[in-house]
C-alpha cells in the first residue's frame, strides 16, 4: 500500500497493528512512528527528556554490549520483559533519572520496539520518530507540522497485536485526524478502542486482561504501566538520524 500525498489534498495516515504487516506499506516518503508503549518508546522519551545525549537503538544484545564498550555508553535492554542477560540495565523509564542519564548515551535493545525500528529502516522509511503516551503531544504536533504521509507502526508483542500500542495509535489519530486523509480500517479500530478506554487507560488494560498488563504486573511493574499510559510526562520528539535517536 502506497503512502503519499496527492496535490492539494491532505496527507494520508495508516496504522500497522503488527510488525508482520509492515511489508504491506510503502514508507519511502512517510514518517514512520515506532510505537512500543510498554516500554521501549516510553523509556526512550523519558531518557531523552531527562538529558540523555542520545539513544542508540540496536536489534541484538550482542550488538548492544559491543557498541556500549566502544563508546562507553550505558547498555540496557530486555527480552520478554526482563533485563537481558549480559546487560546491567533494563527497560524501565524509572531507571533513567537526570542524575544518571544526563549527558550520557543509552544503547538500548528490546524484544519488539528496536526490532521494528530496524525493520522500518530496512524498508527505507522517509523519517522515523518514536511515540508513546509520555510524549503524545510532541508526536501529534510534529506530525501536523510536517504535513507528510504517516504510518503509525505498532511494535506489538512478537508480531501479535497488543492493546497498549493500539491505544496510543488511537490517541494520535483522535488528535490529528482533521489534518489527514484516513482511509484505513486499522486506524478506525484503534481510535474506537481508544475512545472507549481514554477515561482510564490503566483500568481499561486491567479490565481487558491485556497480555502485557499481565506480563509486567506479574513482575511487580504496575508503576511502570501507569507511567507509560500517562500523557505528556516526557514532552520530547525523538527523531532517528545517523543511527541515533535525538531530540528535535
Amino acid at each position: 500500500m502506497r503512502l503519499f500525498s496527492m496535490a492539494n489534498s491532505k496527507p494520508t495516515l495508516y496504522t500497522a497493528l503488527s510488525p508482520a504487516l509492515l511489508h504491506l506499506y510503502d514508507v519511502n516518503h512517510a514518517i514512520v512512528v515506532i510505537i512500543d508503549v510498554l516500554r521501549a518508546t516510553s523509556t526512550i522519551a523519558t531518557a531523552l527528556h531527562n538529558g540523555a545525549k542520545c539513544v542508540i537503538p540496536v536489534d541484538s544484545v550482542a550488538k548492544c554490549i559491543e557498541l556500549g564498550r566502544q563508546i562507553d555508553g550505558i547498555t540496557a535492554g530486555e527480552r520478554d520483559g526482563m533485563i537481558a542477560e549480559g546487560l546491567q540495565h533494563g527497560n524501565s523509564p524509572f531507571e533513567y533519572p537526570t542524575e544518571f542519564i544526563g549527558g550520557r548515551t543509552l544503547v538500548l535493545t528490546t524484544t519488539n520496539g528496536t526490532k521494528l525500528l530496524h525493520m522500518a529502516l530496512d524498508r527505507g522509511a522517509g523519517q522515523i520518530i518514536t511515540g508513546s503516551f509520555p510524549n503524545l503531544g510532541a508526536v501529534c504536533d510534529y506530525l501536523i507540522g510536517q504535513n507528510m504521509p504517516v504510518l503509525l507502526a505498532c511494535a506489538a508483542w512478537k508480531d501479535k497485536v497488543n492493546i497498549e500500542d493500539m491505544l496510543f495509535a488511537g490517541a494520535v489519530i483522535h488528535k490529528v485526524k482533521r489534518n489527514f486523509d484516513i482511509n484505513c480500517d486499522s486506524s478506525q479500530i484503534a481510535e474506537t478502542v481508544y475512545m472507549e478506554a481514554k477515561k482510564d487507560l490503566f483500568e481499561f488494560m486491567k479490565a481487558k486482561n491485556a497480555s502485557h498488563y499481565q506480563r509486567l504486573s506479574g513482575y511487580g511493574l504496575e508503576k511502570d504501566i501507569r507511567y507509560c499510559l500517562t500523557p505528556d510526562q516526557a514532552p520530547v520528539l525523538p527523531l532517528y538520524e545517523n543511527g541515533k535517536l535525538i531530540t528535535l
